[in-house]
């Protein structure tokens, strides 16, 4: 990967990243989730960073919602996100023993431990809801080596310090300029690899499914891979407990290979679109509703179904 050559800027915001972190890290997970929330709600509140976004995109997935519940359901998604950025930071260089005593629930592990008995690698695949940099550290915690596919960030420095704080966590990242090359080797080699699918993706990596009511423009490269590589897929969710701690959810996404293989790509595409929609339609508040996620529209779309933000 190419890799942008630092601006002045982006060194000024990588030095003020890294000494905020050097602080929290002091601080217990808990205490340190709670500054990642507070600042996660000046975002919202009086900054307002896409606030307009995150409430338009509310209102048109659940429409008739009352003004008074689209804005708390905005400020949680906003309070979640500063704690999610902050924990992934600190928790950084814990024990696996550490990152196992985060979860206080895990439902479906065995469909996990299933596949992998049958000598089948799965690939996961979940969206930006709860806590998703803790869910990876689940299976490094549990013994697996687990490998994520990521875009790089916009600054190099950031991007270089996510991903030594991801290695630390016990995940490696795959660029996604990387994926094709790399993602059939750690099959093969028996790593556990991981997608985040939720984000608008362009051209022929994409197809539209429909997403909370929307078509959304929407990677099927786990699909291809799955399909390719004769690799089940996984549906995993990590949220966010009253307690503080975590339940990770695990759901195989049914594969059916019968007829036109690319017919057959966005059957599984579907599939694991609609496995996050029910997640989001039951966590509102966790998810990332910052992102434009209906930003790329598909021909023919009436305005009514358009991008809402």
């Amino acid at each position: 990967m190419n890799e942008k050559t630092p601006t002045i800027a982006h060194h000024l915001q990588y030095y003020a990243l890294r000494g905020a972190v050097g602080a929290l890290r002091r601080l217990s997970f808990k205490r340190a989730g709670d500054v990642g929330e507070w600042l996660g709600l000046l975002g919202y509140r009086p900054i307002g960073i896409r606030r307009g976004v995150v409430e338009r995109q509310l209102r048109a997935v659940f429409p008739g919602l009352a003004d008074a519940e689209v804005q708390r359901i905005a400020r949680e998604s906003y309070a979640n996100l500063g704690r999610t950025s902050i924990e992934a930071a600190v928790a950084a260089g814990r024990s696996a023993q550490e990152l196992l005593d985060l979860f206080e629930r895990v439902d479906g592990w065995e469909v996990v431990e299933r596949e992998y008995a049958r000598g089948r690698k799965v690939l996961i695949v979940s969206g930006h809801i709860g806590n998703w940099e803790i869910g990876g550290a689940y299976f490094s915690a549990r013994g697996f080596v687990m490998e994520a596919v990521a875009r790089g960030m916009e600054n190099p420095l950031f991007d270089r310090y996510l991903t030594e704080t991801r290695r630390q966590m016990g995940v490696d990242i795959i660029h996604d300029a990387d994926a094709v090359r790399r993602v059939p080797r750690a099959i093969r080699e028996g790593h556990v690899v991981g997608f985040l699918f939720d984000q608008g993706a362009v051209g022929l990596a994409s197809t539209w499914v429909p997403f909370l009511g929307r078509y959304a423009k929407t990677p099927r490269g786990p699909a291809v891979f799955a399909l390719r590589l004769n690799a089940p897929i996984i549906f995993a969710a990590s949220l966010r407990l009253p307690s503080g701690r975590f339940h990770i959810t695990f759901e195989e996404i049914v594969t059916d290979r019968t007829g036109d293989r690319e017919a057959a790509v966005d059957r599984l595409v579907q599939g694991y679109s609609e496995a996050l929609e029910r997640v989001v339609r039951r966590h509102p508040e966790q998810y990332f509703w910052q992102h434009r996620r209906w930003k790329h529209q598909r021909p023919g779309t009436p305005p009514e179904l358009g991008d809402p933000s």
